[in-house]
């Protein structure tokens, strides 16, 4: 039996995309801010309805040059429960992670745990919305305002969702999102900025291609984020279908959870606005009865994920060490089911199943 991988890229024909490849070996162009990278970011911005965003060669970078353009040193507050790279970029651009604890309902930041972490250090929080969950994002602008802090959201799964009736990436100083081959819209590799003031946006068009203006000449301090035109051309034939992706997962989110919800004791994302169900977490009550469930799946060639485990406060080789039992237990307890486009209904079902029959005490 083949495997079935706990998600994978939603792709356009490939026709569709070979088509517009066509126009790059015709005209030579393969990267520095090509006529794809410039359409793709039109496109975006038309369907999410933001005013601006820079394409960037991934999600990391997109996070690195926030903190940059934002012109940011000291300590960054964030979330335990995200992928190394939400911490790793803090670092990497030479500030400081100090962590909050999570929400154990929504999974993500909590506001009433942030002001407790605000030092004299403190420049910026950098919340996560966690599987495409939007955060509470009320709360967190008043601590901003109140503390004078700049806010970068880490919305590598945001791509989709809303909140208030706007895109989820509208919102922050900075939003930093993901293309990667596993995110809702994906470009093989590659990430975005958008953010909410035109000179930050400048100073990212900058950091994108070495720190040289207009003028070319370097400015400021820079690198290279440029996404290629290879890539652009992947995001602007997928674009195309993303409305379609995010129905489908929505609908499979919604035939998980009536299933799984008949065992009674799992829990699951209280959803904070219009998520784009990019991904399908349960909770168990221990992680003795998640492993069995694992273990269930597995035997069928199904390969869940334990999205994310452990907790990043735990990585002592590069953080310092901070308690944060809200993240470390839901750290121990959580698992991805799989969920993509391709996945069919009735997979969708089996596997529901076999979770809701597995690992009970």
């Amino acid at each position: 039996m083949e495997k079935i991988f706990v998600t994978q890229p939603t792709l356009a024909p490939l026709e569709e995309y070979t088509e517009l490849l066509k126009g790059v070996w015709s005209s030579g162009i393969m990267t520095h801010n090509g006529p794809l990278v410039r359409r793709f970011e039109k496109e975006f911005c038309e369907y999410e309805k933001v005013d601006r965003m820079v394409a960037v060669v991934n999600g990391t970078v997109a996070i690195q040059m926030a903190i940059r353009a934002l012109q940011l040193k000291g300590e960054i507050i964030t979330t335990p429960f995200s992928f190394i790279a939400t911490t790793s970029a803090i670092l990497y651009e030479g500030c400081t992670p100090v962590f909050a604890d999570i929400d154990p309902e929504t999974f993500n930041l909590d506001p009433a745990k942030i002001e407790a972490a605000i030092t004299p250090r403190t420049v910026a929080i950098m919340p996560v919305h966690v599987f495409g969950n939007p955060c509470d994002i009320d709360a967190i602008d008043a601590i901003a305002q109140k503390h004078h802090l700049k806010v970068i959201y880490d919305a590598a799964h945001a791509v989709g969702s809303t909140y208030d009736g706007r895109a989820l990436l509208s919102y922050g100083d900075v939003a930093a999102t993901s293309f990667h081959a596993t995110k809702m819209l994906n470009t093989a590799e590659g990430g975005g900025c958008v953010a909410r003031d035109e000179e930050v946006d400048r100073r990212l068009r900058m950091i994108r291609f070495f720190g040289y203006n207009e003028a070319k000449e370097p400015e400021i301090d820079g690198t290279n984020g440029k996404m290629t035109e290879v890539h652009a051309a992947l995001g602007i034939a997928n674009l195309k279908y993303l409305d379609a992706a995010l129905a489908d997962r929505r609908r499979k989110y919604a035939v998980y959870r009536e299933i799984l919800a008949a065992r009674g004791d799992l829990r699951f994302q209280k959803l904070n606005g219009e998520c784009n169900c990019s991904y399908f977490p349960v909770v168990f009550p221990t992680e003795e009865q998640l492993l069995k469930a694992e273990s269930a799946l597995l035997r069928e060639n199904i390969v869940p994920r334990r999205y994310f485990s452990p907790s990043l406060n735990t990585y002592t080789a590069i953080v310092k060490p901070a308690p944060m039992p809200g993240s470390e237990s839901l750290a121990s307890r959580i698992l991805c089911l799989p969920l993509y486009f391709g996945l069919p209904e009735e997979t969708v079902v089996k596997i529901a199943e076999i979770v809701g029959s597995a690992g009970r005490m």
